[in-house]
């Protein structure tokens, strides 16, 4: 327990996925704190911030003296200490560069859960022979996460290309109609092509769980 928060330190070993420290509505000093609890109670794997603001991106790199600091100011993640060798082969698909931030978060997360990850961004349906450029290197991944916001419609193409397990992340990326993410869900739930599992609106992290477990289940651990 700390001053903030009863941190959940067996997590890892039950579920395979460390607690990770939400830093959106907590401190900058809040956050920091929590990261450096996850590092001293669970010292087996890096500890993980996620939508963290601009003070924790800044603060975090001189926070931690003598572990290394990965901060992205993009994906807006910070993980403190070293992340396991990476296995596995997971790709990670997004629609448009607007929605690279939320596959950054997916990545920074997969790699402290040791999964091998690979980016692709800005393949969307608007020009959908971009995809079909990647299609070789997309068919061979074990796992595809698609990040798309507007209408989402890119999930369903990819599954319909890959016998590998597809995970949707809806964005909210968009305007009108596309309401903050829903029109995208929406299009991702009712998709016509078996076999895509859809994750919340801008949950890159629940995405990277779910494909590391996946991954590892593969795997035989």
């Amino acid at each position: 327990m700390t001053e903030h928060a009863e941190l959940d330190h067996d997590r890892r070993r039950r579920t395979g996925v460390p607690e990770v420290v939400l830093a959106s509505g907590k401190t900058t000093g809040q956050t920091l704190a929590l990261l450096a609890a996850l590092r001293r109670g669970d010292p087996s794997g890096p500890a993980l911030a996620t939508r963290c603001p601009d003070a924790v991106l800044a603060a975090a790199p001189d926070a931690f003296p003598g572990e290394p600091v990965a901060v992205d100011p993009v994906g807006r993640t910070v993980v403190v200490g070293a992340v396991p060798v990476p296995v596995g082969d997971t790709v990670l698909l997004t629609a448009g560069t607007a929605d690279v931030p939320v596959a950054r978060e997916c990545a920074a997360t997969l790699a402290v859960l040791g999964v091998a990850a690979e980016l692709v961004p800005d393949v969307g349906v608007a020009g959908l022979h971009r995809l079909l450029g990647h299609l070789e290197r997309v068919r061979a991944a074990h796992v595809v996460v698609v990040v798309a916001g507007m209408d989402g419609a890119l999930p369903s193409v990819v599954a319909g290309l890959v016998a590998a397990p597809v995970i949707g992340v809806p964005t909210s990326v968009g305007y009108g109609v596309a309401a903050g993410g829903l029109a995208a869900t929406a299009s991702m739930l009712a998709t016509c092509a078996p076999g895509l599992v859809v994750v919340n609106v801008d949950n890159g992290f629940g995405a990277a769980v779910h494909a590391a477990k996946i991954e590892r289940s593969a795997a035989g651990g």
